[in-house]
């Protein structure tokens, strides 16, 4: 089994694509190595060359450089429009990562979304943009004999 000593041809593929590349590293190494392991150091060469060709192919079939930038700029301009609906203060990248954080929106940072991920959050947060505001906080609900029911709640005013 021959091992491949220099990673430059796949480190040059996935430069470009947007995402944790460490994380990319890991699945798409594990992918093609059938679950065996994560690392590069540990594919034989057949494996690596399997993995940097389908690489090459799937970015010649996709998106042009150029144009995959203008597809994710339109992307996050979208996402942060509705986040600004939402009232998230998108001039502050610290409120909108941690927004995103939250792993019922996105479970990750922003600049981290792929084009998929942002895709698929455009109509998440219309969903919760459309939610009505109920007019009374759910602790104004709580009546002091509720309370009584349960030992640990208490009434906030």
């Amino acid at each position: 089994m021959k091992k491949t000593q220099n990673y430059s041809r796949f480190f040059a593929l996935i430069k470009p694509l947007p995402g944790d590349h460490e994380e990319m590293k890991e699945n798409l190494v594990k992918a093609f190595t059938h679950g065996r392991t994560i690392s590069l150091r540990e594919m034989d060469a057949d494996e690596y060359r399997r993995m940097c060709d389908s690489l090459e192919n799937t970015r010649a079939s996709s998106l042009s450089q150029k144009d995959f930038t203008a597809e994710i700029k339109r992307k996050r301009s979208a996402v942060l429009k509705r986040m600004q609906k939402l009232g998230i203060d998108t001039s502050d990248w610290a409120a909108v990562d941690e927004f995103c954080l939250n792993s019922r929106i996105a479970g990750k940072a922003f600049r981290q979304l792929s084009l998929e991920e942002l895709t698929r959050l455009v109509p998440k947060l219309e969903a919760i943009a459309r939610k009505p505001l109920s007019a009374e906080p759910v602790a104004a609900l709580w009546t002091l004999d509720m309370c009584a029911q349960f030992p640990g709640a208490r009434v906030i005013n």
